[in-house]
């Protein structure tokens, strides 16, 4: 690993875990000597960053450089913990390790009464239902996305019949018992909503829906929207 990747993760790390955090520790996270977290850390320190503590007594993270300062009111630190927390336990894996890591840089930047308040939160989040694990790769799925790239899918509805479809992947919604891919179906010239543990594959053609994606998703949304307010009682 590069040095400089190398002293970013050594950073991370001590953002992350509980201070102070001794070098045996940090060495074993990161697969090198005790001897290379003593360099780094000294490293560290001439960029600029307070590292207090020393060999055999920890290491705790006083200021980070590499983070500017913030400052948010306790209700804002709370609002926060608990979207990145639901992240986590809704999420598939690399978005729920976003979340976690976000936390951390999140917090790196805190003044310490402020951190204090943030690993004590009063709000918590416990799910009892989550969304099915999909099998597919979420992370290159949101790729598709980003890239306003069209997909070709497999795809196996609620009645079990498969079909192939191109699609314009325009966002992912989640829902208490699922997670659902919202798109423009060019098979039907039609607005979709997809489960992803339905989806069997797909793959990138290369074919870019831009600049349509915004006005796409702002229809589809609208749409919905009409959708639940025709579903709604009249008022009494």
């Amino acid at each position: 690993m590069p040095k400089t990747d190398r002293l970013f993760r050594l950073l991370h790390l001590i953002r992350g875990l509980r201070p102070p955090v001794t070098a045996a520790r940090l060495a074993a996270a990161m697969e090198v000597s005790e001897r290379t977290i003593y360099r780094d850390i000294d490293s560290l320190r001439a960029a600029g960053a307070r590292i207090e503590g020393a060999a055999g007594l920890g290491y705790t993270m006083v200021e980070d450089p590499a983070l500017p300062p913030q400052t948010f009111t306790q209700i804002e630190i709370e609002a926060l913990t608990l979207g990145l927390a639901d992240v986590t336990q809704r999420g598939d894996s690399d978005l729920a390790q976003a979340a976690s890591d976000a936390l951390v840089k999140i917090l790196a930047t805190l003044p310490e009464r402020q951190q204090r308040q943030a690993m004590h939160a009063v709000n918590l989040v416990q799910r009892l239902i989550t969304p099915a694990t999909p099998t597919i790769d979420m992370t290159l799925l949101r790729e598709a996305m980003w890239a306003e790239e069209a997909l070709d899918i497999g795809y196996r509805d609620l009645k079990q019949d498969r079909t192939r479809r191109r699609i314009y992947p325009l966002a992912l919604s989640y829902h208490d018992r699922s997670v659902m891919l919202l798109a423009w179906c060019c098979k039907r010239q039609d607005f979709r909503s997809f489960h992803v543990t339905r989806i069997e594959g797909y793959q990138k053609t290369g074919e870019s829906f831009r600049p349509r994606r915004v006005t796409l998703l702002r229809d589809f949304l609208e749409k919905l929207r009409e959708r639940d307010r025709a579903c709604l009682p009249d008022p009494a």
